[in-house]
């Protein structure tokens, strides 16, 4: 029921009158998913992009590495033919001897020259 003075509102989806609780927002469940969906499409395309392509070097990163090896040796023309992409990284990481590997999530790379990469895994800490 309406409050005295109380504008009647209506479904931000559909633009139908809504009756019911004073707090609705919504005509049906219909609706709200379909306002969802619009509102989660509109800004995130470039944060999934962006996403994938992290997910998608971390993958080929870990194929690279051999089950129960600490390193790998691959070349820039290996991983780009599996569609690795150099620039989505997740982070960088400095050792003691100041060589800087790039990260994927947990799987990284350093570059040792001549196009010429060493794969590893970072240690669970």
């Amino acid at each position: 029921m309406l409050q005295p003075g109380s504008k009647n509102k209506q479904c931000l989806t559909c633009g139908k009158t809504l009756k019911g609780r004073p707090d609705k927002k919504f005509c049906d469940s219909g609706c709200r998913n379909s306002y969802n969906n619009r509102l989660k499409s509109e800004g995130t395309n470039f944060v999934r992009n962006v996403n994938n392509a992290l997910l998608k070097n971390r993958r080929i990163l870990e194929r690279l590495l051999p089950t129960g090896e600490k390193t790998a040796r691959a070349n820039k023309e290996k991983l780009q033919e599996l569609g690795f992409q150099f620039n989505y990284l997740t982070h960088f990481i400095k050792n003691n001897r100041g060589a800087v590997y790039c990260f994927c999530y947990e799987y990284g790379y350093l570059p040792l020259g001549g196009d010429w990469y060493l794969i590893v895994k970072r240690k669970d800490e």
